[in-house]
This record gives C-alpha cells, sequence and structure tokens, in this order.
C-alpha cells in the first residue's frame, strides 16, 4: 500500500511538472517571408525616340498699310532624335530633369492670300525640349508629367509662283514652353520603352525684309509667324545602375 501511495505522488508530480517543461522547449520560428524587389527608378537615363509632329503656324505680313493675314495653315512630319536625363525615386514618387533634342521634317508650302502670285513656305527642323518631370510609379510602371522650355529651328521663305524666284528668306531660333504626358515601362534590366505626348506653345516670331515688292504689286516690309507644335514620340531608354534595387522593403 506504502508504496501505491508513492507511485501515485510521483505520477501526480511528473504531470505537474509536463507543462512547465514544455512551455520551456525552444518553439520553432517560421521561415521569414522573401523581400519583394522593387523597380527602381532613381538613376542617369540616356535614349532614343522617334515619332510624328504637327505645327500650327499662322502668317502675316507688314506692308506700308498697316499689317495684313495671309493665312493659316498646318504642317507636319516626322521626327527622330534622343534624350539624357537623371530621376529620383522616394516611395512612389519619381522626379526628373531632362534634356530632349530632335530632328524634324515639319514643312508646308501654301499660296498667299495677300498675294495669289506668291507662296510662303514654313519649315521646321529642329525641336529642343528642357523639363522636368514628377511621376507616380506602379514597380516597373510610370506615369509622368513633364513641363519646361521648348526651342524650335524655323524658315520662312517666299517665292514667286510663276518664275519660281525667291523673294524673301528668314532663319531664326524661336524659344516658349513645354507641357507634355508620358508612361514608361521597364522590360527588362536598365531598358525601359514607352510613349510620349507634347505640347509646345512657341508665340509669335517677327522679321524684317528690304522692301520686298510682289509681282502683284504689294510692297512687304517684314512678316510674323505664330506657331504650336503638338509631338507623339515613342522612346527606349537604358538606365544606368542596379536593376531591381528594392527602394523600400515589401513583404
Amino acid at each position: 500500500m506504502k508504496k501505491l501511495s508513492i507511485a501515485a505522488i510521483g505520477l501526480a508530480a511528473l504531470s505537474m511538472a509536463a507543462p512547465a517543461m514544455a512551455a520551456d522547449m525552444a518553439v520553432k520560428a517560421p521561415p521569414p517571408a522573401p523581400v519583394v524587389a522593387v523597380y527602381n527608378w532613381t538613376g542617369f537615363y540616356i535614349g532614343a525616340n522617334g515619332g510624328w509632329g504637327q505645327s500650327h503656324g499662322c502668317v502675316d505680313f507688314l506692308t506700308p498699310a498697316g499689317r495684313v493675314g495671309s493665312g493659316c495653315a498646318d504642317r507636319s512630319g516626322g521626327l527622330a532624335g534622343g534624350q539624357i536625363g537623371y530621376r529620383w525615386q522616394t516611395n512612389q514618387f519619381v522626379l526628373g530633369l531632362e534634356a530632349q533634342g530632335d530632328w524634324a521634317e515639319l514643312k508646308n508650302t501654301r499660296v498667299s492670300l495677300i498675294d495669289p502670285l506668291i507662296s510662303t513656305t514654313g519649315k521646321t527642323d529642329a525641336i529642343g525640349l528642357f523639363t522636368a518631370q514628377v511621376g507616380w510609379a506602379w514597380n516597373a510602371s510610370l506615369l509622368y508629367l513633364k513641363g519646361g522650355a521648348a526651342v524650335t529651328r524655323n524658315r520662312f521663305d517666299i517665292f514667286n509662283n510663276v518664275t519660281g524666284v525667291g523673294l524673301a528668306s528668314a532663319g531664326h531660333t524661336r524659344w516658349g514652353g513645354a507641357l507634355g504626358v508620358g508612361w514608361e515601362y521597364g522590360f527588362s534590366p536598365n531598358w525601359t520603352a514607352g510613349i510620349e505626348y507634347d505640347h509646345l506653345w512657341m508665340g509669335r516670331d517677327s522679321a524684317g525684309f528690304a522692301g520686298v515688292v510682289t509681282p502683284g504689286g504689294v510692297t512687304l516690309t517684314g512678316s510674323g509667324v505664330t506657331q504650336d507644335i503638338d509631338m507623339i514620340t515613342v522612346r527606349l531608354n537604358y538606365r544606368f545602375g542596379g536593376y531591381g534595387a528594392p527602394y523600400a522593403a515589401r513583404y
């Protein structure tokens, strides 16, 4: 009987100690969740672009009788060039600066309203943009706005419709403003592709002539041209720096 009592007491003590022993045992920690690498838009980049542009311009002439309108016309053509810039990303915001230069072939010839015996040719052969960017990134996808200064190189010619002889010519560079929107996607390590639309306000530019007389007897002492330009370009960029470096840990 005494042995049974001792056995019962030992069994009770063992059952009371079991939870404490279990509590003291190490619990195996779950494996850490993987950190997802997020596309980082920070860094310098260089690239190429190509597309289409349209220039809307209105011409007027200065005569001894005053300023006379000569009508408006659109001219469109191809664009090709390149860009270089720097972007900086914090969280999902992306800020940047960019310089872009394009060769252009925007040209139009039309009969003048001031004298049907003459025609005018307007041509834009170069476009430059110097802009700041602000964007919102979803991993490898970036939507951005841009704005800043624009510069165009233009040429304006007047010629005789009958003889084809040039009567006056003026080449000039004009400055204006630019505003655009674009979307870009990082499709492989360090490479991005996108599409962009820009509108350029180039204002009015004037040129003086040394008393040009048209075949119809109209004396021209100067001209004025107003210009707006719309551009749609496809872009390909190479970004220097690491691909997929996380700008914030995501789980």
